[in-house]
């Protein structure tokens, strides 16, 4: 796997943090293996659905924009009628 290409997780999800390459040639996220190690692909490498969410990444259209809360409404004061109904 060359230097300076973007790795993604089997899901698709980009991965920019450290990484390190096994004795078979994979490389592996973190710069020492560990227990939390997991493999890393370049994007030929993923399947048809993985390859779709990583070419959507940073896409703005594919994000759904959390919807904004509801203010509540303010109460409205009783008007004066100053004693006449």
């Amino acid at each position: 796997m060359a230097k300076g290409v973007n790795h993604y997780k089997r899901d698709g999800t980009l991965y920019t943090g450290g990484t390190h390459k096994m004795p078979n040639g994979e490389v592996h996220t973190g710069k020492t293996h560990g227990t939390t190690s997991v493999q890393l692909f370049h994007l030929d490498d993923l399947s048809k659905k993985a390859k779709e969410k990583a070419m959507n990444y940073g896409n703005k259209t594919s994000y759904t924009r959390p919807t904004p809360k509801k203010k509540p409404k303010k109460k409205k004061k009783p008007t004066r009628t100053m004693g006449y109904k």
